[in-house]
């Protein structure tokens, strides 16, 4: 997934005669790109293809943006990195939005189920999303900003200029200081009075990655082309069933379906009642991004799932009932560690997208 950004650059502009580079810096994992400006030299995009609008309307969406700090954010809400943004979003919303910010959520799809609205609507009841919603489908919007990144989140000021632009998770005290900043220059400008200026920031501990954990994993032969991730001596069957047998050796950051499975471009589908996956990784975190109802057992290192490594996710030990389309948290641990893992599936079409870690 494009989200995770494995380097980041970061680029502080001053907007004169044109745009003056203060720095590029160079960083490791999981950090991000931040583009400042002093001055608006690009109008924010309209929302254009919107298929449909949660927590507000087209009318009132139109009439609450006027005159307002507006934060942009896309995102998909079986993304990782974008879920692990929207703690500090909604605290964000919570505090400034009496203030002139206004949060927009253009959600911008990865897979197909994430066009469902409803599934949308759950998520958003899931994380406490109450700010508006738009649905890019045809990720029109999307490309209007000229994105390629989950997530992604631009600042415009009052007059709708991009004055903040950054790709990725982290940097939440800088995007909290552009807030704080924008709202103060649309207070001025507005003349607004007994506006209070706020110079605390959110505290919500941030999560720290594994320096050298598994990349994303994809299921889908198309998503995965060129990754060279899975294992299995059969390989990828463009729209086939393929039976795939028990691996003889298994290979770190590499998975072995086990089992029929039908080979779509996205996903695999199990295609009879019982089957399984095993997956060599390195990481404190093990997500899961699945569709359709199955009962699924988690064994690390051949034995039952313990407590000390269930996710927040797993409420009933080693088991787990997925059937909400999304992402699902099997494994969690203060500390990174490399494994042998096996999931155990019940569920004639239960289908899996990737495999994400932390």
């Amino acid at each position: 997934m494009n989200a995770e950004i494995k380097t980041g650059i970061i680029f502080g502009g001053l907007i004169a005669a044109g745009v003056v580079f203060l720095a590029i810096l160079f960083t490791g994992l999981d950090e991000s790109v931040s583009i400042i400006q002093d001055s608006g030299i690009k109008k924010a995009p309209n929302l254009v293809g919107i298929s449909d609008y949660l927590n507000t309307s087209p009318e009132k969406l139109s009439n609450d943006m006027e005159n307002k700090v507006i934060l942009y954010d896309i995102w998909t809400y079986s993304c990782v990195n974008c879920i692990r943004t929207l703690p500090y979003i909604t605290a964000w919303n919570e505090k400034y939005a009496e203030q002139g910010l206004l949060i927009i959520g253009i959600h911008s799809p990865e897979f197909e189920f994430e066009k469902n609205a409803e599934n949308v609507q759950v998520a958003m009841d899931k994380y406490g999303i109450d700010y508006p919603v738009v649905l890019d489908n045809d990720m029109k919007t999307w490309k209007a900003f000229e994105n390629n990144y989950w997530p992604r989140k631009y600042i415009a000021d009052h007059q709708g200029n991009l004055r903040y632009d950054h790709i990725g998770e982290g940097g939440y005290q800088e995007t909290e200081k552009i807030i704080q900043q924008l709202l103060e220059e649309r207070s001025k400008a507005m003349k607004i009075e007994d506006v209070s200026t706020m110079t605390s920031l959110v505290s919500i501990e941030e999560f720290e990655h594994t320096l050298f954990r598994t990349p994303e994993l994809y299921f889908g032969y198309k998503f995965a082309q060129n990754r060279n991730q899975l294992g299995s001596e059969e390989g990828f069957q463009h729209e086939k069933i393929v039976k795939y047998q028990e691996p003889n050796n298994i290979e770190l950051n590499k998975f072995y379906p086990i089992g029929n499975w039908n080979n779509h471009k996205d996903s695999m589908e199990l295609t009879e009642t019982k089957g399984s996956i095993k997956l060599s990784y390195n990481a404190k975190e093990v997500n899961i991004v699945t569709e359709n109802y199955a009962e699924l057992e988690i064994f690390l290192d051949g034995v039952p799932l313990t407590k000390e490594y269930q996710g927040t996710d797993m409420t009933d030990g080693s088991k787990i009932k997925v059937s909400n389309p999304g992402m699902y948290n099997i494994i969690s641990n203060e500390i990174s560690s490399s494994h042998i893992m096996e999931i155990k599936i019940e569920g004639k079409g239960f289908q899996i997208f990737t495999f994400t870690f932390g």
